[in-house]
């Protein structure tokens, strides 16, 4: 499973951040990950220097082997936890979709 971060100009501390995602990535997809072959994740900051409520955006994209990519996203009032919210969102769909696929062989 290759992990790929990719951030806007305005996230700081991209090498701490990038760890942290392959982290969470590994540890909440590692037990589904036969399937995955790529995980990108999308990280942006909407509002830059200024602070609001849920404006740190998480999109996370995984291709599957054989199926089209399947997307998911989240917003919180920061990195790590719209890094979590969208990885757990992605699991679960991961969990729906791996089922669906076991049901019908």
């Amino acid at each position: 499973m290759h992990i790929q971060v990719n951030t806007d100009n305005t996230i700081e501390g991209r090498e701490d951040v990038t760890r942290f995602v392959t982290q969470v990535v590994t540890s909440k997809l590692g037990a589904v990950s036969g399937p995955i072959t790529r995980v990108e994740v999308y990280l942006q900051d909407q509002n830059a220097t200024k602070h609001g409520p849920d404006d740190k955006h998480c999109k996370v994209e995984v291709r599957l082997q054989g199926r089209k990519p399947v997307v998911v996203d989240a917003a919180a009032d920061n990195i790590k936890s719209s890094v979590t919210a969208a990885v757990d969102k992605m699991r679960n769909l991961l969990d729906r979709e791996l089922g669906k696929m076991r049901a019908h062989r």
